[in-house]
């Protein structure tokens, strides 16, 4: 009931205006969509990660690097959440709703488009999931912070991230690119951008995988056993 409000705050919102930033309704709730699929199926394989700093503290993580069987498969299989797919059935019910009300030609390009925007959303909020426990190597304790990125994205992906200004927008594409799995792609997809690179700009969002992969390494080579 807590995620379908976030819904029902857009359907609110449009009975006030008929658009918000130039996206009408239906336009507003592709990108809505996109975004809460992705994150919550990346949330159901990555809430392990949310509780890593748990790990660390109680000695659980020590035990997890001394089986045989990679780290990071151990923390997706230790934590599965199969409630957030009720989330998940929300945004396919909301894709139900639309795609054929939001005046779009579906040509293959286009339904390309679509499946990449979901599947590296859901690549890229795991990515994010990942760099929160990576921070967790030298502060033990997590980051509040980076829920402003996880649980954040998610939120303001409801409205195409242009509604909140150019600066969120550049950062949101340069430096926690959730606009490329968003904003750009739905240019295309409505029609109002005709080059390819806005098509293909799901794929320039997996590019973030290698600092994070990096930088989780460098924090799982110094990393050292609380001794529980």
């Amino acid at each position: 009931m807590v995620s379908f409000a976030v819904f029902m705050s857009l359907a609110f919102l449009f009975m006030l205006f008929d658009s918000v930033d130039g996206f009408t309704y239906q336009e507003v709730l592709i990108g809505f969509a996109v975004m809460m699929l992705g994150f919550s199926l990346a949330e159901m394989f990555g809430r392990g990660f949310d509780r890593f700093p748990v790990l660390l503290g109680n000695g659980g993580f020590d035990r997890a690097l001394v089986r045989p069987r990679n780290i990071i498969f151990q923390i997706v299989a230790g934590t599965i959440e199969f409630s957030r797919l009720g989330r998940a059935l929300q945004a396919v019910i909301v894709f139900v709703y639309v795609i054929p009300r939001a005046g779009i030609d579906w040509t293959w390009d286009k339904v390309l488009t679509l499946v990449l925007m979901i599947v590296c959303g859901i690549v890229l909020f795991f990515t994010l999931f990942v760099l929160y426990a990576a921070f967790s190597f030298f502060t033990i304790e997590g980051l509040e912070f980076m829920h402003i990125f996880t649980d954040g994205g998610r939120e303001h992906g409801r409205l195409p991230f242009s509604v909140y200004g150019e600066n969120v927008l550049r950062f949101v594409t340069f430096v926690i690119p959730l606009a490329l799995v968003q904003y750009y792609p739905l240019l295309y997809l409505l029609g109002r951008e005709e080059s390819i690179l806005y098509a293909l700009a799901p794929v320039g969002a997996l590019l973030f995988l290698l600092p994070v992969s990096a930088f989780f390494r460098f924090g799982l080579k110094r990393y050292k056993s609380t001794g529980s």
